[in-house]
């Protein structure tokens, strides 16, 4: 019998791996590793709990709004451009230990950080929530915060998945400087 002239093909590679029937696909984020165990350690300080600080202070710390209830803040370690956190001056871990005028000025946050951030970056939509206690994803467990994530069509790209790279088009101090201005009419808004 003769030889077969007929090439064998390569068993196909697939791109991603699927995970067995009824197991959630899952998207690794090594990135945030660093960050996670770092978060929330002993002799760390809450990076929510500080007094009324400088200009200065204010651009070291990302710190765009410190009211006497509230204070909102850029995400150091952004999922996107704008990337906000929103949390009580009071140290908490929690929504439901909230006194009334503190659940009405986050709220009044949250609502003011929607409208600044539509205006600097044409924002097509949002991710807005908390996560509470560290096995519910909170970097720090003992300070609840809200998180605001500006999102566009089509925002999310390959880099995160192929290179374990998250792009940011945009620096931090960039950034801050945009939002900066706009956070100053807050007071206002929520008085």
């Amino acid at each position: 019998m003769a030889p077969s002239r007929t090439p064998r093909r390569a068993p196909r590679k697939r791109a991603l791996a699927r995970p067995a029937d009824g197991e959630p696909l899952r998207l690794w984020a090594p990135w945030r590793g660093t960050y996670l165990r770092t978060a929330g350690l002993p002799g760390r300080g809450c990076i929510f709990c500080f007094g009324t600080p400088g200009a200065a202070e204010r651009r070291r710390r990302l710190v765009l709004y410190a009211g006497p209830l509230a204070l909102v803040m850029l995400n150091r370690y952004p999922y996107n451009n704008g990337h906000l956190m929103i949390a009580p001056r009071r140290h908490l871990a929690s929504p439901d230990l909230l006194e009334r005028a503190e659940r009405a000025a986050l709220a009044e946050l949250q609502a003011a950080a929607l409208t600044l951030l539509r205006r600097a970056y044409n924002c097509e939509g949002f991710n807005l929530g908390a996560n509470l206690g560290r096995c519910g994803g909170a970097g720090f467990a003992d300070h609840m915060h809200w998180h605001v994530v500006p999102r566009w069509d089509g925002d999310v790209n390959f880099m995160p998945v192929l290179a374990a790279t998250r792009v940011i088009s945009e620096h931090l101090e960039t950034t801050f400087d945009l939002l900066e201005p706009l956070f100053k009419t807050v007071d206002a808004a929520i008085s």
